[in-house]
């Protein structure tokens, strides 16, 4: 059932709300295709759309769901590097990250069929720098850090594990919440890093995709027995899943399902299911970092996570109807606070 969240006081800060991502930013270029060219063989699109890829769109939902936002990777120069900036200035998020010189951004490009999408990646400055490239990242308290699923990898996991190895990062004393996604390409993330990250407690937010990749690491085992009857048991999958990943990581789990909405847990508690809201697959891009950017700036607003999960289901059901060119395109906060207000009064 739906819970009425929509009543809660919003929680009195003495500071604005600021979601702060550590995730790295490039430029996106999909071609629609009519089939996958074979090598060698030429073959035209019939349309090319552009977007920012990476954190942008987790601190672009973020802001327009009225979080403050900060982006704290790096930066190149060049003509990647501006078409990021400019998109970040019209999001009103705040660079706090370091400009490397003589290095551009990077970029991928994207086919799709339809049906099948494969990508060519080229990293660029934002996968570079050192140890120190979150340098600039103070997080207040009750301030969200978003890690994102790129920045585990290439340079980057060692600036991640530097951040979290900071005093004022540990669990223990942590007056600011960490969310992280994570990767089905977790294989590639080292072990010490890995370590590094269960240890800090974080918000793990993921698909099942992801979950599963992150359990095959951890030697995680899953009773999948539900998943070979006639219903399909995915319910109970997700809850099994849910509740191993909780058990192991001691730390509270956002398992997503787009319209099938979210799992979620607190360590030492049950698993609870917040419902999502059909809606028409109409998008070529994945919901998720709408959820994501909508999530943390609930929880930076002083939401719980029941309720910040509820809100960010109903954002990622209309950022599908609202995308543009296949992007999902958060709604305000307001807009989707109406939409679960009318489908707790039908």
């Amino acid at each position: 059932m739906l819970s009425d969240i929509v009543n809660k006081i919003r929680a009195q800060r003495d500071h604005e709300p600021t979601v702060i991502s550590l995730g790295q930013t490039w430029v996106d270029t999909l071609m629609h295709v009519p089939e996958m060219p074979q090598a060698g063989r030429f073959i035209e699109a019939s349309t090319v759309t552009r977007s920012i890829g990476g954190s942008f769109q987790v601190l672009d939902a973020a802001g327009r769901m009225g979080a403050r936002t900060e982006l704290a990777s790096m930066m190149g120069t060049g003509p990647w590097a501006d078409c990021i900036a400019s998109a970040l200035r019209r999001a009103h998020i705040v660079h706090t990250g370091r400009t490397l010189p003589n290095q551009d951004n990077g970029m991928r490009i994207i086919l799709s069929d339809g049906e099948v999408k494969s990508y060519v990646a080229h990293h660029g400055a934002e996968s570079h720098g050192d140890a120190d490239a979150y340098a600039n990242a103070h997080p207040k308290k009750g301030d969200v850090v978003h890690i994102g699923s790129n920045a585990l990898m290439n340079d980057g996991a060692v600036a991640v594990h530097k951040f979290l190895s900071r005093p004022e990062c540990q669990p223990q004393t942590r007056d600011f919440r960490i969310v992280l996604n994570s990767t089905s390409a977790l294989r590639l993330v080292n072990a010490q890093l890995l370590e590094t990250l269960i240890l800090a407690r974080p918000i793990w937010s993921m698909n099942r995709q992801q979950a599963y990749s992150l359990a095959e690491r951890l030697s995680i085992s899953i009773d999948e027995t539900p998943t070979l009857r006639v219903s399909g048991g995915f319910d109970e999958s997700m809850h099994a899943l849910c509740t191993a990943l909780s058990d192991v990581l001691h730390a509270p789990i956002v398992l997503r399902a787009g319209s099938r909405g979210a799992w979620i847990r607190q360590h030492g508690e049950g698993v609870m299911h917040i419902d999502g809201f059909p809606t028409k697959a109409t998008h070529i891009r994945s919901a998720g970092p709408v959820h994501t950017g909508a999530l943390c700036a609930l929880l930076a607003e002083g939401w719980d996570l029941e309720a910040s999960v509820q809100i960010a289901n109903a954002a990622s059901a209309l950022a599908i109807a609202h995308n543009v060119g296949g992007v999902p395109v958060c709604p305000p906060y307001d807009e989707a606070t109406t939409f679960i207000k009318d489908r707790l009064t039908d």
